[in-house]
Protein backbone atom coordinates (compact mmCIF):
# COMPACT_ATOMS: atom_id res chain seq x y z
CA UNK A 1 0.00 0.00 0.00
CA UNK A 2 0.96 3.00 -0.64
CA UNK A 3 2.06 5.29 2.35
CA UNK A 4 0.69 8.92 0.48
CA UNK A 5 -2.73 7.25 1.04
CA UNK A 6 -3.16 9.02 4.63
CA UNK A 7 -2.30 12.25 5.46
CA UNK A 8 0.71 12.27 7.75
CA UNK A 9 0.50 16.20 8.74
CA UNK A 10 -2.62 16.16 10.90
CA UNK A 11 -3.12 19.88 10.96
CA UNK A 12 -5.41 21.97 12.79
CA UNK A 13 -8.52 19.98 13.87
CA UNK A 14 -9.38 16.11 13.09
CA UNK A 15 -12.25 14.52 14.07
CA UNK A 16 -11.61 11.28 15.60
CA UNK A 17 -14.05 8.27 16.07
CA UNK A 18 -13.24 4.83 17.60
CA UNK A 19 -12.20 2.11 15.19
CA UNK A 20 -12.19 -0.84 16.77
CA UNK A 21 -14.91 -2.90 18.22
CA UNK A 22 -14.10 -2.35 21.66
CA UNK A 23 -13.66 1.06 21.04
CA UNK A 24 -17.20 1.79 19.51
CA UNK A 25 -18.07 -0.20 23.13
CA UNK A 26 -16.16 2.81 25.29
CA UNK A 27 -17.51 5.18 23.26
CA UNK A 28 -20.87 4.58 23.42
CA UNK A 29 -20.72 3.77 27.19
CA UNK A 30 -19.35 6.89 27.63
CA UNK A 31 -22.09 8.80 25.82
CA UNK A 32 -24.82 7.04 27.43
CA UNK A 33 -23.26 8.00 30.98
CA UNK A 34 -22.71 11.43 29.96
CA UNK A 35 -26.16 12.14 29.02
CA UNK A 36 -27.31 10.52 32.36
CA UNK A 37 -25.42 12.88 33.92
CA UNK A 38 -26.75 15.50 32.26
CA UNK A 39 -30.52 14.88 32.41
CA UNK A 40 -29.46 14.35 36.90
CA UNK A 41 -28.27 18.41 36.17
CA UNK A 42 -31.68 19.88 36.05
CA UNK A 43 -32.47 18.46 39.56
CA UNK A 44 -29.02 19.10 40.72
CA UNK A 45 -25.84 20.78 38.83
CA UNK A 46 -24.08 18.36 41.11
CA UNK A 47 -25.14 15.38 38.42
CA UNK A 48 -22.87 17.24 36.24
CA UNK A 49 -20.28 14.96 37.92
CA UNK A 50 -21.71 11.92 36.52
CA UNK A 51 -21.42 13.51 32.96
CA UNK A 52 -17.42 14.56 33.83
CA UNK A 53 -16.98 10.66 34.09
CA UNK A 54 -18.88 9.99 30.20
CA UNK A 55 -16.43 13.09 29.09
CA UNK A 56 -13.18 10.91 30.37
CA UNK A 57 -14.32 7.42 29.17
CA UNK A 58 -15.28 9.28 25.20
CA UNK A 59 -12.37 11.08 25.39
CA UNK A 60 -9.50 7.78 26.47
CA UNK A 61 -11.35 5.88 23.90
CA UNK A 62 -11.11 8.86 20.77
CA UNK A 63 -7.67 7.83 19.32
CA UNK A 64 -4.99 9.84 18.10
CA UNK A 65 -5.77 11.95 14.93
CA UNK A 66 -4.01 9.27 13.04
CA UNK A 67 -4.59 6.08 15.04
CA UNK A 68 -7.30 4.78 12.51
CA UNK A 69 -5.30 5.59 9.44
CA UNK A 70 -2.26 3.65 10.02
CA UNK A 71 -4.73 0.84 11.57
CA UNK A 72 -6.10 0.62 8.13
CA UNK A 73 -2.58 1.34 6.38
CA UNK A 74 -1.28 -2.03 8.30
CA UNK A 75 -4.01 -4.63 7.46
CA UNK A 76 -4.12 -3.31 3.78
CA UNK A 77 -0.27 -3.77 3.82
CA UNK A 78 -0.56 -7.84 4.86
CA UNK A 79 -1.11 -10.94 2.84
CA UNK A 80 -4.51 -12.51 3.48
CA UNK A 81 -2.07 -15.56 4.43
CA UNK A 82 -0.55 -13.50 6.84
CA UNK A 83 -3.74 -11.67 8.47
CA UNK A 84 -5.26 -15.41 8.62
CA UNK A 85 -1.93 -16.54 10.48
CA UNK A 86 -2.23 -13.15 12.93
CA UNK A 87 -6.19 -14.01 13.34
CA UNK A 88 -5.18 -17.92 14.51
CA UNK A 89 -2.99 -16.71 17.03
CA UNK A 90 -3.76 -13.58 18.45
CA UNK A 91 -7.39 -13.55 20.88
CA UNK A 92 -8.77 -15.41 23.87
CA UNK A 93 -8.53 -18.62 24.53
CA UNK A 94 -9.47 -20.97 27.24
CA UNK A 95 -6.75 -23.65 27.94
CA UNK A 96 -7.98 -25.70 30.91
CA UNK A 97 -11.66 -25.49 31.89
CA UNK A 98 -11.51 -26.89 35.18
CA UNK A 99 -8.52 -24.78 36.25
CA UNK A 100 -10.06 -21.78 34.41
CA UNK A 101 -6.47 -21.38 33.05
CA UNK A 102 -6.98 -18.48 29.74
CA UNK A 103 -4.54 -17.17 27.45
CA UNK A 104 -5.21 -13.63 25.72
CA UNK A 105 -3.42 -12.60 22.58
CA UNK A 106 -3.87 -9.05 22.05
CA UNK A 107 -5.45 -9.10 17.85
CA UNK A 108 -4.32 -5.10 17.68
CA UNK A 109 -0.86 -4.53 18.26
CA UNK A 110 -0.33 -0.55 17.21
CA UNK A 111 3.27 -0.87 18.38
CA UNK A 112 3.79 -3.48 15.36
CA UNK A 113 5.05 -3.07 11.33
CA UNK A 114 2.52 -0.95 9.79
CA UNK A 115 4.66 -1.76 5.77
CA UNK A 116 5.65 -4.67 5.38
CA UNK A 117 9.59 -5.45 6.79
CA UNK A 118 11.74 -8.49 6.06
CA UNK A 119 11.38 -11.80 7.35
CA UNK A 120 14.16 -14.17 9.16
CA UNK A 121 14.96 -16.45 5.59
CA UNK A 122 16.41 -12.52 3.95
CA UNK A 123 18.75 -11.92 6.71
CA UNK A 124 21.99 -12.14 6.30
CA UNK A 125 22.73 -13.81 9.21
CA UNK A 126 26.85 -13.98 8.14
CA UNK A 127 27.22 -10.46 7.74
CA UNK A 128 24.99 -8.80 9.91
CA UNK A 129 26.47 -5.34 9.54
CA UNK A 130 26.22 -5.27 6.01
CA UNK A 131 23.14 -4.20 3.67
CA UNK A 132 20.34 -5.69 3.39
CA UNK A 133 19.81 -6.13 -0.36
CA UNK A 134 20.62 -3.33 -2.52
CA UNK A 135 21.29 -1.30 1.31
CA UNK A 136 18.36 0.84 0.86
CA UNK A 137 16.31 1.73 4.21
CA UNK A 138 13.24 -0.09 4.98
CA UNK A 139 9.72 0.81 3.66
CA UNK A 140 9.25 2.35 7.11
CA UNK A 141 11.74 4.19 7.94
CA UNK A 142 12.07 7.87 8.48
CA UNK A 143 14.12 8.76 5.05
CA UNK A 144 11.20 7.07 3.30
CA UNK A 145 7.70 7.86 5.16
CA UNK A 146 8.76 11.15 6.68
CA UNK A 147 8.23 12.45 10.28
CA UNK A 148 4.25 12.24 11.19
CA UNK A 149 2.86 15.43 12.36
CA UNK A 150 -0.23 14.82 14.90
CA UNK A 151 -3.32 16.85 14.75
CA UNK A 152 -2.85 19.82 17.27
CA UNK A 153 -6.69 19.34 18.45
CA UNK A 154 -9.00 16.15 17.87
CA UNK A 155 -11.99 14.64 19.33
CA UNK A 156 -9.92 13.65 22.12
CA UNK A 157 -9.39 17.31 23.51
CA UNK A 158 -12.70 18.33 23.14
CA UNK A 159 -13.98 15.56 25.54
CA UNK A 160 -11.51 15.86 27.84
CA UNK A 161 -11.40 20.00 27.61
CA UNK A 162 -15.39 19.77 28.41
CA UNK A 163 -15.12 17.22 31.61
CA UNK A 164 -12.23 19.55 33.08
CA UNK A 165 -14.87 22.59 32.51
CA UNK A 166 -17.40 20.94 34.23
CA UNK A 167 -15.61 19.27 36.64
CA UNK A 168 -14.81 23.49 37.50
CA UNK A 169 -18.76 24.14 37.27
CA UNK A 170 -19.22 21.07 39.48
CA UNK A 171 -16.56 22.33 42.46
CA UNK A 172 -18.11 25.54 42.23
CA UNK A 173 -21.38 24.26 43.25
CA UNK A 174 -19.96 22.22 45.98
CA UNK A 175 -17.68 25.12 47.29
CA UNK A 176 -20.59 27.66 47.52
CA UNK A 177 -23.01 24.54 49.10
CA UNK A 178 -23.31 25.45 52.61
CA UNK A 179 -24.75 22.56 54.07
CA UNK A 180 -21.81 20.45 52.79
CA UNK A 181 -19.48 22.86 54.35
CA UNK A 182 -16.51 21.52 52.39
CA UNK A 183 -14.98 25.02 52.49
CA UNK A 184 -11.56 24.66 49.92
CA UNK A 185 -11.25 21.35 49.75
CA UNK A 186 -13.08 20.79 46.09
CA UNK A 187 -10.72 23.65 45.06
CA UNK A 188 -7.59 22.27 46.25
CA UNK A 189 -8.75 18.58 45.22
CA UNK A 190 -8.89 19.96 40.97
CA UNK A 191 -6.15 22.10 41.89
CA UNK A 192 -4.10 18.52 42.69
CA UNK A 193 -5.59 16.42 40.05
CA UNK A 194 -4.51 19.63 37.57
CA UNK A 195 -0.92 19.90 38.78
CA UNK A 196 -0.08 15.98 38.60
CA UNK A 197 -1.71 15.52 35.23
CA UNK A 198 0.79 18.46 33.97
CA UNK A 199 3.79 17.05 35.05
CA UNK A 200 3.43 13.72 34.26
CA UNK A 201 1.63 15.01 30.10
CA UNK A 202 4.84 18.15 30.29
CA UNK A 203 7.19 14.77 30.38
CA UNK A 204 4.65 13.44 27.57
CA UNK A 205 4.88 16.21 25.37
CA UNK A 206 8.75 16.90 25.86
CA UNK A 207 9.30 12.97 24.89
CA UNK A 208 7.35 13.76 21.84
CA UNK A 209 8.94 16.25 20.76
CA UNK A 210 12.41 15.07 21.50
CA UNK A 211 11.06 12.48 18.58
CA UNK A 212 9.75 14.82 16.15
CA UNK A 213 12.62 17.34 16.21
CA UNK A 214 15.46 14.60 16.22
CA UNK A 215 16.69 13.81 12.74
CA UNK A 216 17.05 10.06 12.06
CA UNK A 217 20.17 8.90 11.07
CA UNK A 218 21.20 5.97 8.56
CA UNK A 219 23.16 3.10 10.97
CA UNK A 220 25.94 2.73 7.64
CA UNK A 221 26.40 6.45 8.13
CA UNK A 222 25.83 6.65 11.83
CA UNK A 223 28.10 9.14 13.91
CA UNK A 224 29.69 8.81 17.44
CA UNK A 225 27.63 10.27 19.66
CA UNK A 226 23.57 10.30 20.67
CA UNK A 227 22.10 9.80 16.99
CA UNK A 228 18.19 8.43 17.02
CA UNK A 229 17.86 5.02 15.10
CA UNK A 230 15.11 3.16 13.49
CA UNK A 231 15.12 -0.16 12.44
CA UNK A 232 14.52 -4.03 12.74
CA UNK A 233 15.46 -6.14 15.34
CA UNK A 234 17.61 -8.83 14.60
CA UNK A 235 20.11 -11.22 16.59
CA UNK A 236 23.54 -10.46 17.57
CA UNK A 237 25.93 -12.90 19.07
CA UNK A 238 23.89 -14.25 21.72
CA UNK A 239 21.17 -14.80 19.51
CA UNK A 240 17.45 -14.65 21.08
CA UNK A 241 15.91 -15.58 24.18
CA UNK A 242 13.58 -18.21 25.34
CA UNK A 243 11.52 -16.42 28.28
CA UNK A 244 9.64 -18.77 30.70
CA UNK A 245 7.17 -16.64 33.14
CA UNK A 246 7.48 -16.81 36.79
CA UNK A 247 9.33 -20.28 35.99
CA UNK A 248 5.97 -21.95 34.22
CA UNK A 249 6.70 -23.80 31.15
CA UNK A 250 3.29 -23.62 30.31
CA UNK A 251 3.94 -20.08 30.05
CA UNK A 252 6.73 -19.60 27.48
CA UNK A 253 7.61 -17.16 24.58
CA UNK A 254 10.92 -18.13 21.79
CA UNK A 255 13.17 -15.46 20.09
CA UNK A 256 13.09 -12.44 22.75
CA UNK A 257 15.33 -10.35 23.01
CA UNK A 258 14.46 -8.03 26.34
CA UNK A 259 11.26 -8.97 27.96
CA UNK A 260 9.49 -7.10 31.36
CA UNK A 261 6.39 -10.06 33.06
CA UNK A 262 4.48 -9.53 35.85
CA UNK A 263 2.41 -12.21 38.60
CA UNK A 264 -0.34 -10.32 39.66
CA UNK A 265 -3.15 -11.89 42.01
CA UNK A 266 -6.49 -10.63 42.34
CA UNK A 267 -7.34 -10.45 46.58
CA UNK A 268 -10.12 -9.48 47.42
CA UNK A 269 -11.39 -8.24 51.57
CA UNK A 270 -14.17 -6.84 53.67
CA UNK A 271 -13.76 -3.24 54.01
CA UNK A 272 -15.22 -1.78 57.27
CA UNK A 273 -16.13 1.88 56.97
CA UNK A 274 -16.92 4.63 60.09
CA UNK A 275 -20.42 3.91 60.19
CA UNK A 276 -20.04 0.06 60.51
CA UNK A 277 -21.36 -0.43 56.60
CA UNK A 278 -19.29 -3.70 55.19
CA UNK A 279 -18.49 -3.97 51.42
CA UNK A 280 -16.10 -5.93 49.37
CA UNK A 281 -13.20 -4.79 48.04
CA UNK A 282 -11.35 -6.36 44.84
CA UNK A 283 -7.54 -5.48 43.42
CA UNK A 284 -4.74 -6.90 41.45
CA UNK A 285 -1.91 -6.80 43.38
CA UNK A 286 2.31 -7.46 41.67
CA UNK A 287 3.63 -9.95 43.64
CA UNK A 288 6.81 -9.94 41.94
CA UNK A 289 8.54 -9.46 38.26
CA UNK A 290 11.51 -9.99 36.34
CA UNK A 291 13.06 -8.28 33.48
CA UNK A 292 16.02 -8.74 31.67
CA UNK A 293 17.89 -9.26 27.79
CA UNK A 294 20.36 -9.39 25.81
CA UNK A 295 22.42 -7.76 22.95
CA UNK A 296 21.01 -7.15 19.44
CA UNK A 297 21.06 -5.96 16.00
CA UNK A 298 19.16 -2.96 15.18
CA UNK A 299 19.26 -3.27 11.23
CA UNK A 300 17.84 -0.32 8.80
CA UNK A 301 18.55 -1.80 5.52
CA UNK A 302 21.55 -0.08 5.32
CA UNK A 303 23.50 -1.83 7.53
CA UNK A 304 23.40 -3.21 10.83
CA UNK A 305 24.71 -1.72 14.76
CA UNK A 306 24.83 -3.67 17.90
CA UNK A 307 22.81 -2.54 20.50
CA UNK A 308 23.13 -3.13 24.21
CA UNK A 309 19.25 -3.25 25.45
CA UNK A 310 19.91 -3.78 28.84
CA UNK A 311 21.70 -0.52 29.56
CA UNK A 312 18.32 1.36 28.60
CA UNK A 313 17.04 2.88 31.65
CA UNK A 314 13.92 3.91 29.53
CA UNK A 315 12.53 0.90 27.51
CA UNK A 316 8.87 0.86 26.52
CA UNK A 317 7.64 -2.36 25.49
CA UNK A 318 4.54 -0.30 24.50
CA UNK A 319 1.19 -2.82 24.79
CA UNK A 320 1.36 -6.64 25.92
CA UNK A 321 2.40 -9.49 23.86
CA UNK A 322 0.32 -12.26 26.21
CA UNK A 323 -1.75 -12.50 29.12
CA UNK A 324 -1.98 -15.92 31.27
CA UNK A 325 -4.68 -16.10 33.58
CA UNK A 326 -5.97 -18.95 36.13
CA UNK A 327 -8.57 -18.94 38.92
CA UNK A 328 -5.47 -20.75 40.76
CA UNK A 329 -1.09 -20.94 41.07
CA UNK A 330 0.29 -23.30 38.74
CA UNK A 331 0.99 -26.05 41.09
CA UNK A 332 -0.46 -26.83 44.63
CA UNK A 333 2.54 -25.90 46.69
CA UNK A 334 2.16 -22.24 45.26
CA UNK A 335 -1.55 -21.70 45.56
CA UNK A 336 -1.09 -22.51 49.09
CA UNK A 337 2.05 -20.29 49.32
CA UNK A 338 -0.06 -17.57 47.26
CA UNK A 339 -3.48 -18.41 49.84
CA UNK A 340 -0.91 -17.83 52.99
CA UNK A 341 0.95 -15.06 52.21
CA UNK A 342 -2.11 -13.23 51.39
CA UNK A 343 -4.13 -14.56 54.44
CA UNK A 344 -1.12 -12.55 56.48
CA UNK A 345 -3.17 -9.78 55.74
CA UNK A 346 -6.42 -10.00 57.75
CA UNK A 347 -9.39 -11.04 55.57
CA UNK A 348 -7.50 -11.11 52.39
CA UNK A 349 -8.58 -14.16 49.94
CA UNK A 350 -6.87 -14.29 46.68
CA UNK A 351 -9.33 -15.06 43.61
CA UNK A 352 -7.44 -15.18 40.84
CA UNK A 353 -3.84 -14.67 38.89
CA UNK A 354 -2.32 -13.43 35.94
CA UNK A 355 1.23 -13.26 34.43
CA UNK A 356 1.48 -10.61 31.83
CA UNK A 357 4.77 -10.60 29.58
CA UNK A 358 6.08 -7.58 27.43
CA UNK A 359 9.22 -7.21 25.39
CA UNK A 360 11.08 -7.08 22.45
CA UNK A 361 11.00 -10.33 19.54
CA UNK A 362 13.65 -10.74 16.66
CA UNK A 363 11.92 -9.06 13.75
CA UNK A 364 10.03 -6.45 16.13
CA UNK A 365 10.53 -2.66 14.74
CA UNK A 366 12.52 -0.67 17.17
CA UNK A 367 12.96 2.94 18.06
CA UNK A 368 15.74 4.47 19.86
CA UNK A 369 17.85 7.53 21.14
CA UNK A 370 21.09 6.29 22.68
CA UNK A 371 24.82 6.69 22.97
CA UNK A 372 26.78 5.19 20.14
CA UNK A 373 30.38 4.60 21.05
CA UNK A 374 33.63 2.83 19.65
CA UNK A 375 33.78 -0.96 20.61
CA UNK A 376 36.71 -2.87 22.30
CA UNK A 377 39.44 -3.93 19.60
CA UNK A 378 39.39 -6.92 21.49
CA UNK A 379 35.45 -7.58 20.70
CA UNK A 380 36.05 -6.72 17.02
CA UNK A 381 38.90 -8.85 16.69
CA UNK A 382 37.00 -11.75 18.47
CA UNK A 383 34.35 -11.53 15.88
CA UNK A 384 36.40 -11.10 13.02
CA UNK A 385 35.63 -7.59 11.93
CA UNK A 386 38.59 -5.71 10.08
CA UNK A 387 36.48 -2.13 10.33
CA UNK A 388 35.79 -1.93 7.35
CA UNK A 389 32.26 -1.02 7.75
CA UNK A 390 31.95 1.78 10.37
CA UNK A 391 28.63 0.77 11.77
CA UNK A 392 30.38 -2.60 13.37
CA UNK A 393 33.08 -0.59 15.02
CA UNK A 394 30.77 0.91 17.20
CA UNK A 395 27.81 0.38 19.51
CA UNK A 396 24.45 1.66 21.30
CA UNK A 397 24.36 2.81 25.12
CA UNK A 398 21.29 3.93 26.68
CA UNK A 399 22.92 5.04 29.97
CA UNK A 400 24.60 8.02 29.18
CA UNK A 401 22.03 11.24 28.54
CA UNK A 402 22.83 14.37 26.79
CA UNK A 403 21.60 17.76 27.52
CA UNK A 404 18.32 18.06 26.27
CA UNK A 405 17.98 14.61 25.35
CA UNK A 406 17.40 11.08 27.03
CA UNK A 407 18.14 8.21 25.75
CA UNK A 408 15.09 5.93 24.85
CA UNK A 409 14.27 2.96 23.54
CA UNK A 410 10.81 2.15 22.25
CA UNK A 411 9.47 -1.32 20.55
CA UNK A 412 7.57 0.08 17.11
CA UNK A 413 8.97 2.58 14.52
CA UNK A 414 9.34 6.29 14.93
CA UNK A 415 5.99 6.16 12.39
CA UNK A 416 3.81 4.02 14.81
CA UNK A 417 4.87 5.43 18.43
CA UNK A 418 4.24 8.92 16.94
CA UNK A 419 0.90 7.98 14.89
CA UNK A 420 -0.39 6.83 18.06
CA UNK A 421 0.61 9.92 19.89
CA UNK A 422 -1.85 13.43 20.67
CA UNK A 423 0.05 16.59 20.41
CA UNK A 424 1.71 18.30 23.12
CA UNK A 425 -1.31 21.03 22.52
CA UNK A 426 -3.85 18.53 23.38
CA UNK A 427 -1.83 16.91 26.09
CA UNK A 428 -1.40 20.30 28.32
CA UNK A 429 -5.06 22.26 27.75
CA UNK A 430 -7.09 19.60 30.31
CA UNK A 431 -4.30 20.12 32.73
CA UNK A 432 -3.72 23.04 33.31
CA UNK A 433 -7.44 24.61 33.03
CA UNK A 434 -8.27 21.89 36.05
CA UNK A 435 -5.14 24.28 37.51
CA UNK A 436 -5.82 27.18 37.20
CA UNK A 437 -9.61 26.70 37.38
CA UNK A 438 -9.36 25.28 41.01
CA UNK A 439 -6.71 28.16 42.00
CA UNK A 440 -9.18 30.34 40.91
CA UNK A 441 -12.29 28.57 42.99
CA UNK A 442 -10.00 29.14 46.14
CA UNK A 443 -11.01 32.52 45.46
CA UNK A 444 -14.68 31.68 46.07
CA UNK A 445 -14.41 29.79 49.41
Amino acid sequence: MNQHNIDFIGGGFKLTLPYTFGGWILWVLGLIITAFGVVAATDDLVGLGISVIGLIVMAAASPGSMSAGLHRMRKEAMSAEDLQAKKEQSGFSVDNWFLQQTTLVPTNDPNDWILPAPGPQTWDTANPYGPHGDGTPLPEHPVKVGTPQPATMTSHLVFAGTAAILTLVVGAVLIGDEEAELGVIPAIAIAGVGFILLLVNYFRAKALRQMLDTPTSLVRSAPVGHPELVGQVRPGREGGMTVYVDGNERMVMHHMVGYYWTYEQEQEREVTDSEGNTRTERSWVTVRSDRGGVPFMLHDGTGGIKVNLTSFKRAEYGQMLKRWSGAFAESLGKQLMAQAAASLLRGTKVTGHRWTLYGLRLGDPVYLLGATKPRPAAELQAEGLDGTLGNSTIEVWGNEDAPGMKCTLMRGSELSNVGKSRSGFEMMVPPILLLLGGLSLMGLA
